[in-house]
């Protein structure tokens, strides 16, 4: 049996970057959602978080997991079910794009507390801002 451990940070936004997830108790509602689902497809999520235009997923991906298969059927699923139980007023959609980078094993507490404080980052930063800086962090220029 393999054993594998490679961490990945995905961040991806919603349609047009707008605030469907305009409320803590709704985005919470929908970052519970994801780690629910993916657990039961056997994805492991260490922690989702993110703010009104955005999502946050430290992952772990196993042996016969790909980025793109996962992020697929996360983002996939999770607008599917928001619109299902109808958690927003107009119809939910995220971006087709997203953000991913391998996390260094010793680095995943750091992303993790990253990802934590989400909330506060979010009320003086904007994720254009936040987007940025990752892109130009990891040289995606």
């Amino acid at each position: 049996m393999p054993f594998v451990k490679i961490y990945i940070h995905c961040v991806w936004s919603t349609k047009n970057r707008y605030p469907f997830l305009n409320t803590p108790e709704l985005r919470q509602k929908v970052w519970t959602h994801i780690k629910q689902y993916a657990g039961e497809k056997g994805i492991f999520v260490d922690y989702v978080s993110g703010y009104d235009d955005h999502c946050h997923c430290l992952i772990s991906l196993n042996s016969d997991q790909t980025v793109q298969n996962v992020v697929k059927m996360i983002k996939g699923e999770s607008s599917f079910w928001v619109n299902k139980n109808q958690l927003t007023t107009e119809k939910f959609e995220w971006q087709t794009d997203y953000f991913a980078v391998s996390v260094s094993d010793w680095a995943v507490a750091k992303i993790r507390n990253y990802l934590k404080k989400q909330e506060q980052h979010h009320r003086v930063k904007s994720f254009e801002v936040e987007r940025n800086k990752l892109i130009t962090k990891y040289g995606f220029d």
